[in-house]
């Protein structure tokens, strides 16, 4: 005999105590053990196939709610789903944390040092995770991400873009895997407070100063291979693990040019540094250090120079800025002293220049060009240099 639609009340529902199943409409039954428990159970077809699904029990679930829930089952089934499957992927959505701690061990082994690595873990665990680590990536909202940087939006500025970026990542992973089609990362700047503070920059030094340093490094009691390190990332424009991570068989003697590989790259192509006078005559002076595969050998067998040496040297010679800023040097030099074309300046610093379009015919490197003002720059420096006498 057909039960007709929703011939249970709520009353009913939560009174009965006799054992047994009662029928609601869309396929919802109540059924009630042997020792009073009451849960809530659906019989449908499924792709042709009849099913069971559990709806949970009366004392989480509502008459009203388990209507729902079954009603949107039917409708699912008629059109061809299977409301088993999408509970099932339903189960399999990561939490943020999850997801977070998964995109880390992903990109962990593409990061340039471990620093970077922990960095990206780290924040996420003291700003994100105890708010909203348990949060199911589907379920992440706007206001749940306005949580998490309102308190450091303002104070510490630099930190809380890092934080809404590291977030945004996993969303768009959440996106990739098919568990939503929205970035909450995106957009709510105007919901939050102006950042005042000023970000932090790297503290470059004065190109005039630049020959000052360089008399400060020779005079050092610092290592050979350090010294030798951080005078020819200076003489190449280079970025401290490109420089750091030299080895003898990316150098063509014959060629006078440097040739880094693409995996050491910031932008990951391949750079070719043409390589002055002075930059030779350091290579040569190195390889009195050869003992492996590293110019520029670090303190244990086989590894390179760490990257906190040639930090810790600036500082020790009493010069408060870093490292990276030695390229902002050489590049405001280029403006205020010479007239080598922005594009060739660009170039040595390994930037990308123009559109793509520009770049698929313009595919020369410059290179040629470049030598001139490599070999302009190295000659600056040691013009400059050979006058200085530095006081205490």
């Amino acid at each position: 005999m057909r039960r007709p639609a929703k011939a249970l009340s709520a009353r009913f529902v939560q009174t009965v105590t006799e054992p047994g199943k009662f029928f609601d409409g869309h396929g919802l039954i109540l059924r009630v053990d042997a020792h009073g428990n009451k849960s809530w159970v659906q019989r449908i077809v499924i792709q042709g196939k009849r099913r069971e699904l559990g709806l949970g029990s009366v004392d989480f679930v509502s008459l009203a709610e388990a209507r729902a829930a079954a009603y949107e089952n039917r409708k699912l089934a008629r059109s061809g789903g299977d409301p088993l499957q999408d509970r099932r992927a339903q189960r399999q959505i990561q939490t943020f944390e999850e997801a977070a701690r998964a995109i880390y061990e992903m990109l962990k082994p593409t990061w340039k040092n471990e620093k970077h690595a922990g960095q990206f873990i780290s924040t996420l665990e003291t700003y994100v995770f105890p708010t909203m680590g348990r949060t199911k990536v589907s379920d992440v909202t706007s206001a749940d991400v306005l949580d998490v940087l309102r308190p450091i939006w303002v104070e510490k500025a630099e930190t809380a873009s890092r934080v809404r970026q590291r977030i945004s990542k996993v969303m768009k992973w959440g996106i990739a895997q098919g568990w939503r089609k929205d970035n909450p990362a995106i957009g709510i700047s105007d919901a939050l407070p102006k950042q005042t503070a000023p970000r932090l920059r790297r503290k470059a030094m004065d190109y005039a100063e630049v020959p000052t340093f360089l008399s400060a490094l020779h005079g050092s009691q610092a290592g050979l291979s350090t010294r030798l390190c951080l005078e020819f990332l200076i003489l190449t424009c280079a970025r401290s693990l490109e420089a750091r991570g030299a080895c003898w068989d990316e150098i063509d003697f014959e060629a006078k040019a440097w040739n880094v590989p693409a995996d050491r790259m910031k932008m990951k192509r391949p750079h070719r540094v043409p390589l002055s006078r002075r930059a030779l005559a350091i290579l040569k002076e190195a390889e009195g250090l050869k003992e492996g595969a590293f110019i520029f050998p670090g303190t244990k067998p086989g590894k390179m120079l760490s990257d906190m040496t040639l930090s810790k040297l600036v500082k020790e010679l009493s010069f408060p800025v870093d490292v990276h800023g030695f390229r902002t040097s050489f590049r405001t030099w280029t403006q205020e002293q010479t007239n080598f074309p922005n594009d060739i300046a660009e170039r040595a610093l390994a930037h990308i220049v123009g559109s793509d379009v520009e770049r698929a015919y313009a595919r020369s490197d410059l290179f040629e060009k470049r030598r001139k003002m490599m070999e302009a720059w190295a000659g600056y420096l040691a013009e400059k240099r050979d006058n200085v006498v530095r006081i205490g």
